[in-house]
């Protein structure tokens, strides 16, 4: 589990790309149907990455583009 990432800071992440509200977002919405593109998504790699997600790679949000499983992955956590 990593501390710098947790749940409310992955789904703000994902907000501010998008363009909404943090609480707009449901666990297990498609991000990519929601307008998240990969450029987008590369950023949030990127930025995770910085906050301590080192080996997370570019792959593993695009498997499945929800933040549960994001959440999930990134914090040990559910959304």
């Amino acid at each position: 589990m990593n501390q710098t990432l947790t749940p409310g800071r992955v789904r703000a992440d994902v907000a501010e790309l998008l363009g909404c509200e943090p609480a707009e977002i449901t666990p297990e919405e498609n991000l990519f149907d929601r307008g998240l593109d990969s450029m987008r998504m590369m950023i949030l790699v990127e930025r995770w990455r910085a906050a301590g997600a080192a080996s997370l790679e570019f792959p593993d949000l695009a498997e499945c583009p929800e933040l549960g499983h994001w959440t999930a992955l990134l914090t040990g956590d559910g959304a």
